[in-house]
């Protein structure tokens, strides 16, 4: 229970004692692009928040490109605000006008920001006051953001305009790419009220690496909608082994290796490989299909929703997810197909970079494990992949016992509806003093009236 408070009174007055009432939290999601194809982990969040019941808006600050979406968009109720950018200097002055006329100390607060701004460029900061001004408009408490790249800058800006906290979800090539601003990093994450790590191995680097006081980050892990996902024991293998591999098709998947491990077993191990995703590195890997003569083994299937993939699933008798650290690197925080794949029942292969340890973990004395973790290291991972592909396809490999386990940790550790728990309560806004006479008693959900 808070400690009463009390109002500032006129000498010789009786203070009014009051109480602390909690203002009506509505919060603010922050994101570059929305929709976005390849960030379903965001989806899911926003449909368990408001499936228990939390007031929500969404500012995206880029215009979608993707040409697919996933059908769970329709669920979401949150008003989505596409926030202008100013492209000629006449437009960010504009807005500043705006901005000097609406916001207390506009000014003043914005200077404020210099070492901030001084990285960024005019427009964006023009965009990161036209949030502040919709932020005010549209009674938002809290601002929430994924990435700490340029929807976190316009948070910053918006957040430090009009005194509404903001919070920010880092994940992987927002840490770890060579491109990083280490120095706009701190600055952004500084001005955080937390900031969100997905894994424990990104919390290590928050604080170990860019700095992060440890009493400002938080482990929130991104989690499933776990129902979409219904587990079934896995049956015998088929032959050929039937091994999925989901992702964009980029370096660090690790997608290469993994048609040079099916090659490896062209003559000892019959594997059928369906690689779903899309992306830059679509036509080396078809080339690479091409020259080790395996068009009828692996196939590119291009991108696919999560209802298809739900199907891609259930034809699987193995999810390879084999991530590598890129020569940028960049590199998976934890691929959220892995995590699909485990609680539906399907075994994974993965290697060990940055969280995926943390779902992936080998057996030993204590159990079956949650499935097969390969070292990372590039030399060598077509050969550690072929041997784990090998021992899937034997039929005495304990591939129902390792499914189970693998479904009870996701159970554990990344039901959605538990992890926006933990996340939305970093969101309520801090209770308000009100006369505790001029208000009714606020009842506690699950106490009797005495």
């Amino acid at each position: 229970m808070l400690p009463s408070e009390t109002r500032p009174v006129r000498a010789g007055a009786h203070p009014t004692p009051t109480r602390a009432l909690p203002r009506r939290s509505r919060v603010g999601y922050v994101v570059k692009v929305y929709p976005r194809f390849s960030e379903t982990f965001v989806v899911t969040e926003i449909l368990a928040r408001e499936a228990a019941g939390e007031d929500l808006a969404i500012y995206a600050l880029r215009p979608t490109t993707d040409a697919r979406f996933h059908p769970q968009l329709a669920q979401v109720q949150a008003p989505v605000t596409h926030v202008p950018r100013p492209q000629k200097l006449s437009g960010e002055w504009e807005t500043f006008s705006r901005a000097h006329e609406e916001l207390p100390g506009f000014g003043t607060r914005l200077g404020a920001l210099m070492p901030l701004l001084v990285r960024l460029g005019a427009s964006d900061v023009a965009q990161g006051v036209e949030l502040a001004l919709r932020v005010r408009r549209d009674g938002i408490t809290h601002l929430h953001v994924h990435f700490a790249t340029l929807a976190s800058w316009c948070a910053v800006i918006a957040s430090a305009l009009t005194d509404v906290p903001f919070t920010v979800t880092t994940h992987a090539k927002d840490l770890f790419h060579e491109d990083v601003d280490r120095v706009l990093l701190r600055e952004v994450l500084s001005r955080a009220a937390s900031v969100i790590a997905i894994s424990d191995h990104n919390a290590r680097f928050l604080t170990e690496e860019v700095g992060v006081p440890a009493d400002r980050v938080r482990l929130v892990r991104n989690g499933l909608d776990l129902p979409r996902f219904p587990y079934r024991d896995p049956g015998d293998p088929h032959a050929p082994l039937r091994v999925l591999a989901v992702g964009r098709l980029v370096e660090k998947k690790g997608f290469a290796h993994l048609v040079e491990a099916v090659a490896l077993l062209r003559d000892e191990v019959p594997v059928e490989l369906r690689l779903v995703g899309d992306g830059e590195l679509e036509q080396p890997l078809r080339d690479l299909v091409r020259e080790r003569g395996l068009g009828d083994r692996v196939h590119l299937l291009g991108a696919r929703s999560q209802a298809e993939l739900v199907d891609e699933l259930a034809w699987a008798d193995l999810l390879a997810a084999p991530c590598v650290v890129g020569a940028d690197g960049n590199a998976d925080g934890l691929p959220t197909v892995l995590l699909e794949a485990m609680a539906s029942g399907v075994p994974c292969v993965a290697t060990a970079v940055t969280g995926i340890p943390e779902a992936v973990q080998p057996g030993g004395a204590d159990g079956p494990g949650t499935g097969i973790l390969l070292d990372a290291e590039v030399t060598g991972l077509p050969a550690r992949l072929a041997g784990a592909l090998r021992a899937v396809a034997d039929p005495f490999w304990p591939r129902q016992e390792v499914a189970r386990a693998a479904r009870a940790l996701v159970e554990r550790d990344y039901d959605t509806r538990r992890q926006t728990r933990y996340l939305s309560a970093l969101h309520r806004p801090v209770p308000h003093p009100v006369p505790a006479a001029s208000v009714d008693p606020v009842p506690v959900p699950g106490q009797e009236a005495s």
